[in-house]
């Protein structure tokens, strides 16, 4: 059975998620770690931890389906996730996944920059904006397929 890691990836947090074809995604805590280095362990120990087959990668475009500004980034850290773990990578539309994630943790818009770093610093977002776009990808393929309890075998 195939098991995804979710990931929301930024510069600072990668926020993680996982689930199977059973057809839920879970948040996990985000990766925090102060150094890209030690963000790429944290998702290789994740990796071997969980046993995952596929990563599926929020790919940031916009609402018009054209690039944005950090689409390049996320496509240089997903050059790397496939040279570093040798697994199939799934892009998934992220553009409304940190607004569906903010509203799942019925947070209020930060009043003030203070405020707003405050409110990310946790990853809380970051990871359920992961578990987001992995439960998006898992909708997508149907999740998992019931054995038939008619069929012969």
């Amino acid at each position: 059975m195939p098991v995804y890691l979710g990931i929301d990836y930024g510069e600072r947090r990668i926020g993680l998620s996982h689930g199977d074809d059973l057809g839920f995604a879970f948040a996990l805590p985000a990766a925090l770690e102060p150094e890209p280095e030690a963000r790429l362990a944290r998702l290789a120990r994740e990796i071997e931890h969980r046993r995952v087959t596929d990563l599926v990668v929020g790919y940031p475009l916009r609402l018009d389906g054209s690039r944005s500004r950090t689409t390049d980034a996320v496509d240089r850290f997903i050059a790397d996730l496939e040279r570093r773990f040798r697994l199939p990578v799934h892009r998934v539309d992220e553009s409304l996944s940190s607004a569906a994630a903010e509203d799942a943790l019925g947070r209020r818009k930060p009043r003030s920059a203070q405020e707003r770093r405050s409110q990310q610093r946790d990853g809380q977002v970051d990871s359920r904006a992961a578990q987001v776009i992995l439960q998006d990808f898992l909708d997508s393929r149907g999740g998992a397929a019931l054995p038939d309890p008619d069929a012969q075998g």
